[in-house]
Formats: structure tokens, sequence, C-alpha cells
């Protein structure tokens, strides 16, 4: 099977042979064939576009409404490396991948960053051979039942809030434990997050991690508005 018998199955226009064919390249196999052919990084740059404006228009038409900070945390799971690397893992469109030697001796293949920066390329691609009312098609099939059940456990809310605030260095994020209660095999934990002493955020979780997961995700969604931070 070839991406465009992959195509064809899902009724997605395509016309531009080698352009397609362009967004399975890695840069590592262009190394190793001089001269013969081109790597899909500026396709790359293409997709992630089309990617952005695909989920947050698919996110803004869901019913009922989502709020802007949810909507922002959605998209960032469903464009994020580890979320375009599930779909590509789901539809087996890393078969088609092309990479030199030693990356595919080491596990590039079914590696996060490459196989997204695949994803990408490929989705930059058939936007540009054909148009966006195609790719939508192809982003529907590909996506659209990842956008109400965006799984959370691929993105790393604490770390987010960090990136989120690191803006301003003067400013720190500490968590602090305001219960634990139940019992030892059963327990519950709520965490509050605080920017510089203001609470910003509340979460529960069986454990501590997950109570400051919540605590994190919480005060993301309420800052993703805010320009005070």
């Amino acid at each position: 099977m070839t991406i465009f018998d992959f195509l064809d199955e899902h009724h997605i226009k395509h016309h531009n042979s080698k352009l397609i064919e362009q967004a399975f390249i890695h840069s590592s196999y262009v190394n190793e064939h001089k001269g013969s052919y081109h790597d899909n990084e500026r396709l790359e740059f293409m997709g992630d576009a089309v990617l952005q404006i695909y989920s947050a228009l698919r996110l803004y038409q869901i019913k009922p409404e989502l709020k802007e900070g949810l909507m922002s945390t959605r998209r960032a799971n469903l464009v994020c490396e580890k979320g375009l690397a599930k779909i590509v893992r789901e539809f087996e469109l890393n078969k088609f991948l092309k990479l030199g030697q030693g990356e595919e001796k080491s596990g590039g293949r079914d590696r996060d960053s490459i196989i997204s920066d695949m994803f990408e390329a490929f989705i930059g691609a058939v936007y540009l051979d054909t148009n966006i009312k195609n790719v939508y098609k192809l982003l529907d099939i590909l996506m659209l039942k990842h956008i109400k059940e965006t799984d959370e456990s691929i993105f790393d809310y604490k770390t987010k809030l960090q990136e989120y605030v690191q803006a301003d260095s003067r400013k720190s994020i500490d968590y602090e434990l305001i219960y634990e209660k139940g019992p030892s095999n059963k327990p519950e934990f709520k965490v509050a997050v605080k920017i510089d002493n203001l609470i910003y955020g509340y979460g529960i979780g069986t454990t501590k991690k997950q109570a400051q997961k919540n605590a994190a995700k919480n005060a993301l969604e309420k800052l993703a508005g805010n320009d005070e931070i």
C-alpha cells in the first residue's frame, strides 16, 4: 500500500505525486541521496499553520460552546508533538516515511518528533496540492474523533504553566497541599497552585502529582485570556 492508495481509499483528491511524496522524506534520507530529493521541512511549516486553524475551527464549532481557555488547552493537546504522533501511529502513516539508514536504525520511524513533523508536512502537501476543503476532509477523517475526546494524559500542564509564566522570570510557581483524606487504598489530595503567593487554581487527584497537574490545568484555563501574566 502506498500513500496514494491511502488517499484514494478515503476519497481524498491529489494531483502532484512528487509534492505528496516529499512530505514523507526526512532530512536524513536527503543527506544520503544528495541532489535527488528535497526534505519535508518547508511543508511542515505550512502544515502547522493549517492544523492550527483547523483545530481552532472544529473546537469553536463544538456544542455546547467551550470557553476560550478550554479551547486553548484542547488545541494544544491536539496539535502537540505527542498528539500528532498518536494519530500517525493510529493510521500507520509512518510506514510511508523515508529515513536515512542511521536514523532508521536508531528508531526514528517511531520517534514522536520525526513522525509528528511528517504529519504536519503531509497536511501541508495536501493543502498546497489541492485546497482547504479537501484537506479539511482529510483532517476530519484523521482527527475529528479526537476533537471532543482529547487525551489530556499527553499534555503536561505543569510544564505548560511554567512556560506561560516564564515570560516574567520574577514570578514563581508553588504547589501547596490543601488536604489529604480518605483511606490509604483510595486517598484524595487537593492542591492549590500559587503564582507569587496568589492562588490561581485548584486541583484534586488520587495522587499529589495528579492533583498538581489538575491545579496547573485549572490555572491555565483561567489565564488563557489574561494579559496580566
